[in-house]
Protein backbone atom coordinates (compact mmCIF):
# COMPACT_ATOMS: atom_id res chain seq x y z
CA UNK A 1 0.00 0.00 0.00
CA UNK A 2 1.56 3.20 -1.34
CA UNK A 3 0.69 6.38 1.26
CA UNK A 4 -1.00 9.56 -0.95
CA UNK A 5 2.74 11.31 -1.51
CA UNK A 6 4.60 8.60 -2.89
CA UNK A 7 1.15 8.77 -5.72
CA UNK A 8 1.58 12.36 -6.28
CA UNK A 9 5.13 12.43 -6.88
CA UNK A 10 4.85 9.33 -9.37
CA UNK A 11 2.03 10.70 -11.24
CA UNK A 12 3.79 14.66 -11.12
CA UNK A 13 6.55 12.68 -12.79
CA UNK A 14 4.47 11.50 -15.65
CA UNK A 15 3.17 14.78 -16.14
CA UNK A 16 6.29 16.24 -16.92
CA UNK A 17 6.85 13.92 -20.13
CA UNK A 18 8.10 10.82 -18.23
CA UNK A 19 7.24 7.56 -19.64
CA UNK A 20 5.96 4.93 -17.19
CA UNK A 21 8.57 2.58 -17.52
CA UNK A 22 11.50 5.11 -16.88
CA UNK A 23 9.15 6.44 -13.47
CA UNK A 24 8.59 2.70 -12.42
CA UNK A 25 12.14 2.30 -12.45
CA UNK A 26 12.91 5.65 -10.71
CA UNK A 27 10.18 4.92 -7.82
CA UNK A 28 10.06 1.18 -7.76
CA UNK A 29 6.19 0.94 -8.37
CA UNK A 30 5.09 -1.01 -11.13
CA UNK A 31 3.57 0.44 -13.97
CA UNK A 32 0.26 -1.05 -13.56
CA UNK A 33 -0.04 0.79 -10.46
CA UNK A 34 0.80 4.03 -11.91
CA UNK A 35 -1.36 3.90 -14.59
CA UNK A 36 -4.18 2.68 -11.92
CA UNK A 37 -3.44 5.85 -9.63
CA UNK A 38 -4.41 8.04 -13.16
CA UNK A 39 -7.81 6.44 -12.57
CA UNK A 40 -8.02 7.12 -9.01
CA UNK A 41 -5.55 8.44 -6.54
CA UNK A 42 -6.91 7.49 -3.25
CA UNK A 43 -6.04 4.49 -1.82
CA UNK A 44 -8.77 2.11 -1.28
CA UNK A 45 -10.24 1.89 2.49
CA UNK A 46 -9.32 -1.27 3.43
CA UNK A 47 -12.62 -3.02 4.40
CA UNK A 48 -12.56 -6.29 6.63
CA UNK A 49 -13.70 -9.00 8.96
CA UNK A 50 -12.12 -9.49 11.95
CA UNK A 51 -11.64 -13.57 12.66
CA UNK A 52 -14.39 -14.72 15.29
CA UNK A 53 -11.46 -16.56 16.96
CA UNK A 54 -8.99 -13.51 17.21
CA UNK A 55 -11.38 -11.92 19.40
CA UNK A 56 -10.56 -10.95 23.42
CA UNK A 57 -13.86 -13.83 23.64
CA UNK A 58 -12.99 -15.93 20.94
CA UNK A 59 -16.50 -16.92 19.14
CA UNK A 60 -17.63 -19.07 16.27
CA UNK A 61 -17.33 -17.91 12.78
CA UNK A 62 -20.92 -15.96 11.96
CA UNK A 63 -22.17 -18.99 9.42
CA UNK A 64 -21.55 -22.59 10.89
CA UNK A 65 -23.48 -24.27 8.81
CA UNK A 66 -21.14 -22.95 5.82
CA UNK A 67 -17.95 -23.69 7.93
CA UNK A 68 -19.32 -27.29 8.85
CA UNK A 69 -19.11 -28.06 5.14
CA UNK A 70 -15.97 -26.12 4.25
CA UNK A 71 -14.39 -28.03 7.11
CA UNK A 72 -15.74 -31.41 5.66
CA UNK A 73 -13.93 -30.29 2.07
CA UNK A 74 -10.98 -29.13 4.45
CA UNK A 75 -10.30 -32.56 6.13
CA UNK A 76 -11.00 -34.39 2.84
CA UNK A 77 -9.43 -32.29 -0.27
CA UNK A 78 -7.93 -28.98 0.97
CA UNK A 79 -4.82 -28.00 2.57
CA UNK A 80 -3.45 -24.63 3.42
CA UNK A 81 0.12 -23.03 2.94
CA UNK A 82 1.61 -19.90 4.30
CA UNK A 83 2.10 -17.47 1.80
CA UNK A 84 3.96 -14.28 2.76
CA UNK A 85 3.60 -11.11 5.33
CA UNK A 86 1.47 -13.91 7.65
CA UNK A 87 -0.97 -14.77 4.91
CA UNK A 88 -2.14 -18.20 4.80
CA UNK A 89 -4.20 -19.94 1.80
CA UNK A 90 -6.66 -22.49 1.66
CA UNK A 91 -6.58 -24.50 -1.28
CA UNK A 92 -9.75 -27.19 -2.09
CA UNK A 93 -8.72 -28.71 -5.11
CA UNK A 94 -11.97 -31.02 -6.84
CA UNK A 95 -12.32 -32.36 -10.12
CA UNK A 96 -13.60 -30.63 -12.65
CA UNK A 97 -16.58 -33.31 -13.36
CA UNK A 98 -18.56 -31.65 -9.76
CA UNK A 99 -19.04 -27.98 -11.34
CA UNK A 100 -22.23 -27.89 -8.49
CA UNK A 101 -19.21 -28.92 -5.51
CA UNK A 102 -17.49 -26.50 -7.10
CA UNK A 103 -19.63 -23.53 -6.61
CA UNK A 104 -20.64 -24.95 -3.21
CA UNK A 105 -16.81 -24.91 -1.89
CA UNK A 106 -16.64 -21.10 -3.28
CA UNK A 107 -20.04 -20.53 -1.36
CA UNK A 108 -18.48 -21.63 1.55
CA UNK A 109 -15.47 -19.70 1.24
CA UNK A 110 -16.92 -17.03 0.76
CA UNK A 111 -19.85 -17.05 3.68
CA UNK A 112 -16.79 -18.01 5.88
CA UNK A 113 -14.60 -15.40 5.20
CA UNK A 114 -16.85 -12.62 3.14
CA UNK A 115 -14.14 -10.12 2.61
CA UNK A 116 -11.56 -12.34 1.44
CA UNK A 117 -11.15 -12.70 -2.29
CA UNK A 118 -12.07 -16.25 -3.54
CA UNK A 119 -10.33 -17.35 -6.90
CA UNK A 120 -9.91 -20.30 -9.13
CA UNK A 121 -7.10 -21.98 -10.48
CA UNK A 122 -7.65 -24.26 -13.55
CA UNK A 123 -5.50 -27.36 -13.38
CA UNK A 124 -5.59 -30.44 -15.90
CA UNK A 125 -8.68 -32.39 -14.68
CA UNK A 126 -9.51 -30.52 -11.63
CA UNK A 127 -9.55 -26.69 -10.64
CA UNK A 128 -8.12 -25.36 -6.94
CA UNK A 129 -10.75 -23.27 -5.12
CA UNK A 130 -8.45 -20.95 -3.60
CA UNK A 131 -8.82 -17.80 -0.76
CA UNK A 132 -5.87 -15.82 0.76
CA UNK A 133 -6.24 -14.56 4.62
CA UNK A 134 -4.00 -14.14 7.96
CA UNK A 135 -6.87 -16.42 9.67
CA UNK A 136 -7.28 -19.62 8.19
CA UNK A 137 -5.30 -21.04 10.71
CA UNK A 138 -7.07 -19.79 13.55
CA UNK A 139 -10.32 -21.12 11.76
CA UNK A 140 -9.10 -24.92 10.71
CA UNK A 141 -6.42 -25.50 13.60
CA UNK A 142 -5.85 -29.21 11.79
CA UNK A 143 -3.37 -27.23 9.85
CA UNK A 144 0.26 -28.34 10.53
CA UNK A 145 3.40 -29.44 9.12
CA UNK A 146 3.02 -32.46 7.21
CA UNK A 147 0.85 -34.18 5.51
CA UNK A 148 -2.83 -34.39 7.06
CA UNK A 149 -2.62 -38.52 7.66
CA UNK A 150 0.78 -38.18 9.48
CA UNK A 151 -0.40 -36.44 11.96
CA UNK A 152 -3.35 -36.35 14.83
CA UNK A 153 -6.40 -34.68 13.92
CA UNK A 154 -8.76 -33.54 15.87
CA UNK A 155 -11.37 -31.32 16.31
CA UNK A 156 -11.42 -28.38 18.93
CA UNK A 157 -14.53 -28.33 21.13
CA UNK A 158 -16.00 -25.04 19.37
CA UNK A 159 -15.92 -27.09 16.28
CA UNK A 160 -17.06 -30.26 17.39
CA UNK A 161 -20.02 -27.82 18.52
CA UNK A 162 -20.30 -26.63 15.42
CA UNK A 163 -20.55 -30.52 14.04
CA UNK A 164 -22.82 -31.40 16.36
CA UNK A 165 -24.81 -28.67 15.16
CA UNK A 166 -24.75 -28.91 11.66
CA UNK A 167 -24.00 -32.55 11.05
CA UNK A 168 -25.11 -33.52 7.56
CA UNK A 169 -23.39 -30.24 6.17
CA UNK A 170 -20.11 -31.77 7.55
CA UNK A 171 -20.99 -35.37 6.02
CA UNK A 172 -21.86 -33.57 3.07
CA UNK A 173 -18.13 -31.59 2.78
CA UNK A 174 -16.96 -35.26 3.50
CA UNK A 175 -18.55 -36.64 0.67
CA UNK A 176 -17.97 -33.93 -1.46
CA UNK A 177 -14.24 -34.32 -1.34
CA UNK A 178 -13.53 -38.00 -0.18
CA UNK A 179 -16.22 -39.98 -0.83
CA UNK A 180 -18.43 -41.07 -3.82
CA UNK A 181 -22.08 -42.64 -4.40
CA UNK A 182 -21.56 -45.49 -6.80
CA UNK A 183 -24.43 -48.73 -7.91
CA UNK A 184 -22.71 -51.62 -6.99
CA UNK A 185 -24.12 -54.97 -8.78
CA UNK A 186 -24.09 -58.70 -7.92
CA UNK A 187 -26.19 -61.80 -8.63
CA UNK A 188 -29.12 -63.85 -7.23
CA UNK A 189 -30.48 -67.34 -7.57
CA UNK A 190 -34.13 -66.49 -8.38
CA UNK A 191 -36.68 -69.54 -9.15
CA UNK A 192 -33.63 -71.35 -10.44
CA UNK A 193 -32.00 -68.59 -12.29
CA UNK A 194 -29.41 -66.25 -11.73
CA UNK A 195 -30.44 -62.63 -12.25
CA UNK A 196 -28.22 -59.27 -11.36
CA UNK A 197 -29.14 -56.87 -8.73
CA UNK A 198 -27.85 -53.46 -8.84
CA UNK A 199 -28.09 -51.43 -5.06
CA UNK A 200 -26.50 -47.74 -4.32
CA UNK A 201 -24.13 -47.52 -1.85
CA UNK A 202 -21.87 -44.75 -0.41
CA UNK A 203 -17.59 -45.04 -0.08
CA UNK A 204 -15.53 -42.34 1.56
CA UNK A 205 -11.83 -42.94 1.51
CA UNK A 206 -8.93 -41.57 3.47
CA UNK A 207 -5.92 -43.01 4.51
CA UNK A 208 -6.52 -41.32 8.57
CA UNK A 209 -7.52 -43.20 10.83
CA UNK A 210 -8.73 -39.68 12.85
CA UNK A 211 -10.11 -38.21 9.94
CA UNK A 212 -12.41 -41.44 8.84
CA UNK A 213 -13.19 -41.49 12.60
CA UNK A 214 -15.26 -38.31 12.62
CA UNK A 215 -17.18 -39.19 9.47
CA UNK A 216 -18.28 -42.29 11.46
CA UNK A 217 -18.33 -40.34 15.00
CA UNK A 218 -21.12 -38.17 12.90
CA UNK A 219 -22.59 -41.13 11.00
CA UNK A 220 -23.18 -42.88 14.55
CA UNK A 221 -25.22 -40.26 15.98
CA UNK A 222 -27.28 -39.84 12.98
CA UNK A 223 -28.43 -42.86 12.55
CA UNK A 224 -26.78 -44.34 9.44
CA UNK A 225 -25.42 -47.86 9.49
CA UNK A 226 -21.79 -48.05 8.24
CA UNK A 227 -18.86 -50.50 7.52
CA UNK A 228 -15.25 -50.42 7.74
CA UNK A 229 -13.53 -51.90 4.32
CA UNK A 230 -10.15 -53.06 3.61
CA UNK A 231 -7.86 -52.68 0.44
CA UNK A 232 -5.12 -54.69 0.19
CA UNK A 233 -5.32 -55.15 4.28
CA UNK A 234 -5.93 -51.55 4.76
CA UNK A 235 -9.00 -49.55 6.29
CA UNK A 236 -8.90 -47.19 3.85
CA UNK A 237 -12.61 -47.58 3.11
CA UNK A 238 -16.11 -46.08 5.15
CA UNK A 239 -19.25 -48.01 2.97
CA UNK A 240 -23.01 -47.13 3.35
CA UNK A 241 -25.53 -49.73 1.95
CA UNK A 242 -27.95 -50.50 3.98
CA UNK A 243 -30.82 -49.59 2.21
CA UNK A 244 -31.99 -47.23 5.13
CA UNK A 245 -28.92 -45.40 5.60
CA UNK A 246 -28.50 -44.83 1.72
CA UNK A 247 -31.72 -43.10 1.40
CA UNK A 248 -31.41 -41.34 4.64
CA UNK A 249 -27.78 -40.10 2.92
CA UNK A 250 -29.51 -39.77 -0.38
CA UNK A 251 -32.13 -37.47 1.39
CA UNK A 252 -29.13 -35.00 2.97
CA UNK A 253 -26.26 -35.77 0.50
CA UNK A 254 -26.88 -37.25 -2.88
CA UNK A 255 -24.79 -37.96 -5.86
CA UNK A 256 -22.52 -35.62 -6.94
CA UNK A 257 -23.10 -33.08 -8.69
Amino acid sequence: MYDLGTRERALALVEQGHSLTSVSKWTGVSRAAIRSWRTRLEPKARSGMPCPRCQDVPRRPDNPAAYAYLLGLYLGDGCINAHRKGVHVLRVVLDNAWPGIIDACESAMRAVRPYNSVCRAKKQGCVAVTCYSKHWPCLFPQHGPGRKHERAIVLEPWQQEIVDAHPWEFVRGLIHSDGCRIVNWTTRLVGGERKRYEYPRYFFTNVSGDIRQLLTDTLDKLGVAWTLCTRKGNPFNISVARRASVALMDVHVGPKY
